[in-house]
């Protein structure tokens, strides 16, 4: 029976230790895998969302400001002209 036990225990520690190494690969590959991204990623000029965010900001802005403006002259177009 010991020997069996014996047998059991280091089965079972096998499995442990490989368990273990595959975390270990799976992490690895994990890191791998993102680093392989960041770089693809990077070579793409891709913009971040903090840029694309300031210029949607700054364009809807502009936007905002044109209107304005076509207002401010649609107004003095109305207006009659005073002839010197």
């Amino acid at each position: 029976m010991t020997a069996r036990k014996k047998i059991l225990d280091d089965i079972s520690q096998l499995m442990t230790n490989a368990m273990g190494v595959a975390q270990g690969a799976k992490t690895e590959a994990e890191t791998a895998m993102k680093g392989l991204m960041d770089r693809w990623l990077a070579d793409r000029d891709f913009v971040t969302r903090e840029e694309f965010d300031a210029v949607r900001a700054m364009a809807q802005k502009a936007r905002e400001e044109n209107v304005a403006l076509a207002a401010r002259l649609d107004a003095l177009e109305a207006k009659p002209h005073k002839k010197a």
